[in-house]
């Protein structure tokens, strides 16, 4: 009784905002005031309501029930943790769904490749030599006559290494305007060791139809050195590769690729990994936002939207809506191996069915021992053995001991890893597994291998 009186006298009881109605006939109001300083043993059991008054109840009553502030709290975090986890629930988005942008291109708005032959001058001696770089003396001496400057001169005089042929590549953007930039990559065609600290001169860039897009010229960066006298004796340091670099901002562009957005009536989405799903799903995407009927999907690797009246002339926004609509890509089971660096990468829908594996490593070793025969000198007269060199050949083979496992069905790409690792085989052997449940009938996914 005196824990209870107690924890009415300091508060500890959480004081009711109404009187207990379905106690109000059996309890009797009797005015206590703690403040006053009553004794504690005259105080009957009871609640404290609003109004600082004290209810005793009769022993009719079967039970009385307290909280404390501290459980009031911890009530309302639990509904606050309660809520943040259903709502976790409701508004959750696949973790499949990604941009229209990201799994495909629009079909027109593509880059363009251009490419072009240059010289780069100004090396120091480590250009092209004069066996293996005869079309450079050639291609400088056409350069020189363009100039008005006509050689009588042997040509191989004029091949000093301090010049080097190169291609120069480039990418053409599709909207690109003439005045405007681009960057290049120059790349040795001959001999040279570096292009170190050359210069590339004017180069024109052309494109598939053999028509002049941009010309290149300026200083080639290769992020990297090469040092040292080389040659007999000597030694090289070298850093990167040589015989390749760039020119940020090399190339100007003279012509644009012509491309009339406003003219198009459709717009074409190009899927980069063709699948009949993901095509019905990007086209009932572009559906849903702009009305039913306005994308169709011709085939798996093609979906094709008509341009709404309301975007006559505003053709961006058009696209830019499509683009920035959220997909679910649908792709199938693949697995993909590179045999050369033991790489095995899987999707996520890899499944294999029940079986049975059994793998073990044959090792062969050869080992080869020179040894040195010395005869011994004759006790009589002076003629001795030869001092003669044998071989000896050593063969092993050693074959692991390897157990059956037997695999039970995947459902998950974690029961998958999980099957594989059982195995306890490296990623190299585990090519030659997945090859093999292949061909069982037992992996159930396409199997590449690059």
């Amino acid at each position: 009784m005196r824990p209870l009186q107690l924890m009415v006298l300091n508060r500890v009881v959480r004081r009711a905002e109404v009187d207990p109605p379905q106690h109000r006939d059996e309890c009797e109001n009797i005015e206590a005031d703690s403040d006053r300083g009553t004794p504690v043993a005259s105080m009957p059991p009871g609640i404290v309501n609003g109004q600082g008054r004290l209810f005793a109840c009769s022993p009719s009553m079967d039970r009385l029930t307290f909280y404390t502030r501290e459980t009031h709290d911890m009530i309302r975090i639990w509904i606050c943790i309660g809520l943040l986890v259903l709502g976790s629930f409701l508004w959750a988005i696949p973790a499949e769904a990604v941009r229209i942008k990201d799994v495909g291109s629009f079909e027109g708005v593509r880059d363009n490749q251009l490419i072009g032959y240059g010289l780069v001058v100004g090396l120091d001696r480590t250009g092209d030599q004069v066996i293996g770089g005869q079309f450079t003396i050639q291609a400088m001496m056409s350069m020189l006559n363009k100039m008005g400057i006509n050689l009588v001169i042997d040509p191989i005089q004029l091949l000093t290494r301090n010049i080097a042929s190169v291609m120069v590549t480039a990418k053409l953007p599709p909207f690109a305007k003439p005045g405007l930039t681009v960057d290049v990559l120059v790349s040795s065609m001959a001999n040279a060791k570096s292009l170190q600290g050359g210069t590339l001169l004017l180069t024109p860039l052309k494109a598939a139809n053999q028509q002049v897009y941009a010309v290149a010229q300026g200083p080639v960066s290769i992020g990297g050195f090469l040092g040292g006298t080389g040659g007999a004796g000597g030694s090289t340091v070298t850093k990167n590769h040589q015989s390749a670099g760039v020119i940020p901002g090399g190339a100007i562009i003279e012509k644009d690729a012509g491309i009339d957005i406003e003219s198009w009536e459709t717009v074409s989405v190009l899927l980069r990994h063709p699948d009949f799903t993901t095509a019905i799903r990007t086209t009932e995407a572009i559906d849903g936002v702009f009305g039913k009927g306005s994308a169709m999907a011709v085939n798996s690797g093609l979906v094709r939207a008509s341009i709404p009246e309301t975007f006559r002339g505003r053709v961006v926004e058009y696209i830019a809506a499509i683009e920035g609509l959220d997909v679910n890509v649908d792709l199938p089971a693949k697995v993909v191996v590179n045999e050369r660096t033991g790489t095995v990468v899987l999707g996520e829908h890899v499944r294999i069915s029940t079986c049975a594996i059994s793998h073990g490593n044959l090792t062969i070793s050869v080992k080869n021992t020179l040894n040195v025969s010395q005869p011994p000198a004759p006790l009589i007269g002076s003629t001795g053995g030869q001092t003669t060199v044998t071989e000896d050949v050593q063969t092993e083979a050693k074959e692991q001991e390897s157990r059956l496992v037997v695999v039970d069905e995947t459902v998950t790409l974690g029961e998958v890893v999980r099957a594989l690792n059982a195995v306890g085989v490296t990623p190299r052997d585990l090519v030659a597994i997945l090859s093999a449940l292949r061909a069982a009938g037992a992996l159930q996914a396409n199997l590449d291998v690059i």
